[in-house]
């Protein structure tokens, strides 16, 4: 039996912690491997880039579309959380929605391949889509409409319209090196700004 740190399950907290931190390693190394050789990486790939042993991948995340479905909430959850911090943080709401847009974009590169992988499991793969539009919806219009009443953007675009049109500008990255998706969704951008009165 283990003995108890000064605070009685101290040793159990520091266990929850280093697993916890395990967790978001393999995560992090997982979504940068997806990003370079797709979600069909092999596992050992991951553990390397992790620095862990593939026995701790397997314990966290027992088969191919766990690890998936942990990543992609990950993924999420990263962008959901940093709106409300560019927004406090940014120069300006335009500069706090410009930054989130480049994250956003930054995870659909990231998510590219993962619905093939959960294919296997619709149920799962529709859960996940609407996780995503519960989780980044909602920031991605506190960020426009901030935007649209600091007098930058012009109202009328929904949030939904604003992702949609950028996943779609994202489309075809991987097959051709001379496109850009980053240079379409600046213009994107330009087109919504409110003209400047003189």
């Amino acid at each position: 039996m283990a003995a108890e740190g000064p605070g009685g399950d101290a040793p159990v907290r520091g266990k929850r912690a280093d697993a916890q931190r395990n967790r978001e390693t393999v995560l992090a190394a997982a979504a940068e491997v997806f990003v370079t050789s797709g979600v069909d990486a092999p596992i050992r790939r991951i553990a390397t880039r992790a620095g862990v042993g593939m026995a701790t991948i397997y314990r966290h995340f027992p088969t191919r579309a766990d690890l998936v479905t942990a990543v992609y909430q990950h993924q999420i959850e990263a962008c959901a959380e940093a709106g409300p911090k560019l927004a406090a943080d940014a120069g300006s709401p335009l500069d706090a929605l410009r930054q989130w847009i480049d994250l956003f974009v930054d995870f659909l590169v990231t998510k590219h391949g993962l619905a093939d992988a959960l294919q296997s499991d619709s149920d799962r793969f529709a859960a996940l889509h609407a996780y995503f539009l519960d989780r980044l919806l909602p920031v991605c219009a506190q960020l426009l409409d901030a935007a649209v009443a600091a007098g930058d953007i012009r109202p009328g675009t929904q949030p939904y319209e604003l992702m949609r049109g950028i996943g779609n500008l994202c489309i075809g990255r991987d097959d051709d090196p001379r496109y850009d998706p980053r240079r379409l969704i600046a213009l994107l951008l330009q087109g919504l700004r409110q003209p400047r009165t003189t």
